[in-house]
């Protein structure tokens, strides 16, 4: 009883009086009975920045539906097609249109005229929520203006039309349109997107993950699952020789310096030096990086490029060697292969073949000592790390990994992960050993996110740091890791053996077994769902190749696999350009994108992206607040009240 009466008195300096807190149960009483907030469900972003910004801003397609809604019978398909160009870009669009327009006149009404539309289009976006919660998502400077709008044009009173007009007026002769207007439109997007879910893999491939990530972190209310590519980042921002080597080679497998130098400032120069030095005449053919659809590079900096892929790559082998060796329960000493080459005869025997490499150069590399650093490369992986754990920008981005993120979540009864749940051919939890001990299952997970966090928040030089450092780099490429499970990362086999059979990187058994229902329904008792019938698992990480016929929806609807490739690199196979996952009060829908071109293209072409919606699931009767996860804590934070109530009443308590 101390215990709580201690709670209590707490909670009573929110609340300090009986009737403050006779108003707050009201409030939740009412927010219970709301209709449920949108979610929306997207994976596999792999820095596609502009993609994902117009995903965000079109709302995966609802504000183009809200328009139709509204306009759809009233305005020509150019001027709906205007208006939703105006809402997802409002300062390009303005721009755009003051240049087309140039008569002051002209562009005073195109204002009055879009300013009323999108009202509207608020109007209908808030009407699902409080007037408190939709207050608390406009700017204080407009705060009263716009709910005074609001609140007429809701009650439609035709006596006040020439009250909103003038306030319209005043907006337009004051000079604030082109700030209100993009106001408005920013909190139409806040709106549409109640909650974002991101499905892992922000990092790797295309230019724009640091910047894909300052968006998540200002956003309003998001959470992350930690991909593959992700804690790979993580282990390297923890100071992860290791994670730090696989960055790099990477991001220059992609050539992608957008977001190490501008992104997070790196600084390469010790390796491009050192790269320049020890490769000045190999041309490190095997190592040049994919094409480059984000821009052409000169031949110069592609050569260069090549040199400082080849001599991370070295690195890399060398540092993971360290890192098996410190943990044999990883069971990852076939992982080890620079043993087994022949630097006289430029073979490697694997499996008791002989294989003739692609690439004989090794300077690095002392055949009597194969994985020893050289003083140069210490000295670039020592600078190297040291820039990572430095980066002010790369620090913020990770706690919010950290703060919003996780490697699972449950939320209105879906399970969400990135990767998979190891199991075994029988269908069972697969065991890993961590630490001298086995988990699997939801156990196993947990423990991960532990050992991540030690990795991180554990400051000092200790072998708990270590481990922790040591786990993600596992996370990133060990067999039975919930965000790879695959029997091995064929890293060096790809760039040195010509034999396709020596890179088959085998499956872990979830990805046939997840196709099964039972199997599904199994994993989801695990991790605690207890609404079966609308309980899913929805996962990213596999690219679903829509192109080949292969369907999403998996399991008999219990399993949903939205990778739909908005990286640019699976596009050819996946056939579109990523998912969308909308889960409103009433329907689960998947929207299906077609790639998206640029943003200057959207705003001067009027361009969308063209999305197809299959609605998986739809209710008659709408969930409500009350019947959310976000619901019971409500419905806690409603007892708890009630209590400081009774407190207050009995005395036990002075307001």
């Amino acid at each position: 009883m101390k215990r709580d009466l201690k709670y209590l008195k707490l909670l009573s300096k929110s609340f300090p009086t009986e009737q403050e807190a006779c108003t707050e149960i009201i409030n939740l009483e009412a927010i219970l009975n709301l209709p449920k907030g949108t979610e929306h469900f997207i994976t596999d972003l792999h820095g596609e920045n502009e993609a994902f910004e117009h995903v965000l801003r079109n709302g995966s397609g609802v504000i183009r539906q809200k328009v139709e809604m509204i306009f759809g019978a009233t305005l020509t398909e150019s001027a709906k097609r205007e208006l939703c160009t105006l809402i997802y870009y409002p300062e390009d669009k303005i721009r755009a249109t003051r240049s087309t327009l140039r008569s002051r006149a002209k562009m005073q009404e195109w204002y009055r005229v879009m300013l009323m539309r999108i009202i509207q289009v608020m109007a209908l976006c808030s009407s699902k929520y409080t007037r408190s919660k939709v207050r608390k998502s406009l700017p204080k400077e407009y705060s009263y203006i716009i709910e005074e709008l609001l609140h007429e044009w809701i009650e439609d009173n035709q006596n006040k039309r020439r009250y909103m007009m003038s306030i319209v007026d005043t907006i337009i002769a004051t000079g604030r349109a082109d700030h209100f207007i993009a106001t408005i439109c920013n909190v139409i997007h806040r709106l549409v997107i109640d909650s974002l879910h991101i499905i892992g893999d922000i990092y790797d491939r295309g230019p724009g993950s640091h910047l894909i990530m300052e968006t998540l972190c200002n956003y309003h209310n998001y959470d992350i699952q930690w991909g593959n590519h992700d804690v790979v980042w993580m282990g390297a921002a923890a100071g992860s020789k290791a994670c730090v080597a696989n960055v790099l080679r990477l991001c220059f497998r992609y050539a992608n310096l957008a977001t190490l130098e501008d992104g997070y400032g790196i600084n390469l120069l010790p390796l491009t030096t050192f790269a320049m030095e020890a490769y000045a005449d190999d041309p490190c053919t095997l190592f040049r990086p994919r094409e480059n659809e984000y821009e052409t590079l000169p031949e110069s900096q592609v050569a260069l490029i090549s040199k400082m892929h080849k001599a991370i790559t070295v690195i890399q082998f060398k540092m993971e060697k360290r890192v098996i060796d410190r943990n044999p329960e990883f069971g990852m000493d076939d992982r080890n292969l620079l043993h087994l080459v022949d630097y006289g005869k430029g073979t490697i025997t694997l499996g008791g073949v002989e294989y003739e490499l692609r690439d004989k150069n090794f300077p690095t590399i002392d055949p009597a000592d194969p994985y020893a650093l050289t003083d140069a490369e210490q000295e670039v992986i020592d600078s190297l790390t040291r820039s990572f754990e430095t980066s002010e920008k790369l620090k913020r981005h990770i706690s919010c990994f950290l703060n919003h993120g996780s490697l699972y979540l449950v939320r209105n009864s879906n399970l969400l992960f990135h990767g998979s749940v190891p199991l075994n051919p029988d269908g069972t939890f697969k065991e890993m050993m961590i630490q001298g001990k086995p988990y699997s299952g939801k156990k196993l997970f947990d423990k991960v996110d532990q050992m991540v966090r030690n990795a991180y928040y554990t400051q000092e030089e200790t072998p708990r740091r270590q481990a922790g450092q040591d786990f993600i780099w596992y996370l990133w490429c060990g067999p039975v890791a919930p965000t790879f499970d695959k029997s091995k990362m064929a890293t060096f086999e790809r760039y040195f053996i010509a034999d396709k059979a020596t890179h088959k990187e085998v499956n872990g058994a979830y990805k046939e077994l997840k196709n099964r229902a039972d199997i599904c329904m199994m994993i989801l008792r695990e991790f605690g769902v207890k609404d079966m019938q609308h309980g899913h698992i929805i996962n990213g990480h596999i690219p679903v190749k829509t192109i080949k016929g292969e369907s999403p929806i998996r399991a008999e609807g219990k399993l949903l696999m939205i990778d739909g490739g908005y990286s640019k690199a699976y596009q050819p196979e996946t056939g579109i350009a990523g998912y969308t996952l909308i889960y409103n009060s009433q329907s689960l829908k998947l929207v299906q994108h077609a790639p998206f071109t640029t943003r200057e293209k959207a705003v001067k072409f009027g361009l969308d992206i063209l999305s197809e919606t299959k609605v998986l699931e739809f209710e008659e009767s709408r969930r409500y607040v009350r019947d959310t996860d976000q619901g019971n804590e409500i419905k806690e934070q409603i007892n708890d009240l009630y209590q400081l109530l009774d407190a207050y009443r009995s005395g036990a308590i002075h307001s």
